[in-house]
């Protein structure tokens, strides 16, 4: 079976996330190929991104699109852009209706596959704190993390969740739309071109 398609039937997660206060069955969203030049890793879909099968299809994701600088007809283009989250199903919320973290049994199970399948991509968006302890190795916060981009630059961008949870984050880093965005949006059309 192609790693595609064991990834979409994968439900070793069945059982819990019938725990969650979402009761929701596993929905694997896959969104790769190999020799894809930009990779996305991100934490997991939201429940949007569940129902509609597409990932980033929500405000967060219109978000990204304008801190990339770039169309949906580019970041849906799958020979250009992988979106990897660290997992590929909605983990659900909690009884007070956050979001759960991404279950680890979900990289632990499919993440060296895929990377080794996609390759190496010229620039990694690590998106948030999960995916900058995988990508980066960093122990440190988000902030501090994204703060240093310029230590990981040009190969990888770390980023805040693009979520509208973070606007207050964006108007207290200003540094983060007038100094790391332009870098991240040239380095895009450099990538691509």
């Amino acid at each position: 079976m192609e790693l595609l398609e064991e990834i979409r039937s994968c439900r070793i997660c069945a059982d819990r996330f019938a725990t969650t206060a979402t009761a929701h069955t596993p929905r694997p969203v896959v969104w790769f190929k190999s020799g894809a030049r930009i990779l996305i890793v991100g934490q997991a879909p939201g429940a949007r991104v569940h129902e509609s099968g597409k990932p980033f299809t929500d405000p967060s994701g219109d978000r990204l699109r304008d801190w990339m600088g770039v169309d949906e007809r580019i970041f849906y283009d799958q020979s250009r852009v992988a979106i990897v989250p660290m997992a590929f199903c909605f983990p659900g919320y909690n009884a007070k209706g956050s979001d759960l973290p991404p279950p680890p049994i979900c990289a632990k199970t499919w993440r060296t596959r895929v990377l080794t399948q996609l390759g190496e991509a010229p620039l990694v968006l690590a998106i948030g704190g999960y995916a900058q302890k995988w990508h980066i190795g960093t122990k440190i916060g988000v902030t501090e993390t994204v703060r240093a981009w310029r230590d990981h630059a040009p190969a990888l961008f770390p980023l805040p969740h693009p979520s509208w949870r973070n606007t207050a984050w964006l108007k207290k880093n200003p540094w983060f739309e007038a100094e790391l965005l332009p870098e991240l949006r040239r380095r895009i059309q450099e990538t691509l071109a």
